[in-house]
C-alpha cells in the first residue's frame, strides 16, 4: 500500500487528535455531564474521578498536540490501570469483559509516547521554531 505511505506523519497527528477527543469525551462526560451519562459526577477523591482529571486535561493536550509523549505515557499506564481495575476481575477474556477500549487506549497511547504527536502538533511548530536560526538586524 505505497500509495498512503506518504501520508504516515499526518496520519499519526490524526491518530493523536482522535484519541485526544475521545479521551477528552470521557473526561466531559465525567464532570460536566455531556452528553448525560451515568459516568456524570465523579468524585475528584475517588479513582474514577482522578482518571476524569487525567482524561479531560491529558485529552486537551492530545488534541493541540502538547506534551505529547509525557502526557501519552501517563495516560496509557492510566488506562492500564482501568483496564486490570474494572475489567480483568470480570473475566479474563477482553471481549468477555468489556475491555476492549481500554486495551486499545493503552497500546495506542504508548504508541503516540514512543512516536510523539506527528507533523500537525504544537509540540512539532515547537520544535521547528527552536530549530530556526536566530535572525541578525
Amino acid at each position: 500500500m505505497k500509495f498512503i505511505r506518504p501520508y504516515a506523519p499526518y496520519l499519526l497527528s490524526l491518530l493523536r487528535l482522535v484519541i485526544g477527543l475521545l479521551l477528552f469525551a470521557h473526561g466531559v462526560a465525567k464532570y460536566l455531564n455531556f452528553p448525560s451519562s451515568p459516568m456524570a459526577n465523579a468524585s475528584p477523591t475517588s479513582l474514577f474521578g482522578v482518571a476524569g482529571i487525567l482524561e479531560l486535561a491529558g485529552g486537551a493536550l492530545l488534541l493541540i498536540g502538547l506534551f505529547t509523549r509525557p502526557v501519552a505515557f501517563i495516560l496509557s499506564g492510566m488506562t492500564a490501570v482501568a483496564y486490570f481495575y474494572a475489567h480483568f476481575p470480570r473475566s479474563f477474556f477482553p471481549i468477555l469483559n468489556g475491555g476492549e477500549a481500554a486495551i486499545l487506549f493503552c497500546f495506542a497511547l504508548l504508541y503516540l509516547a514512543a512516536a510523539g504527536g506527528g507533523p500537525l502538533s504544537v509540540d512539532e511548530m515547537l520544535r521547528l521554531s527552536d530549530s530556526e536560526p536566530e535572525k541578525a538586524s
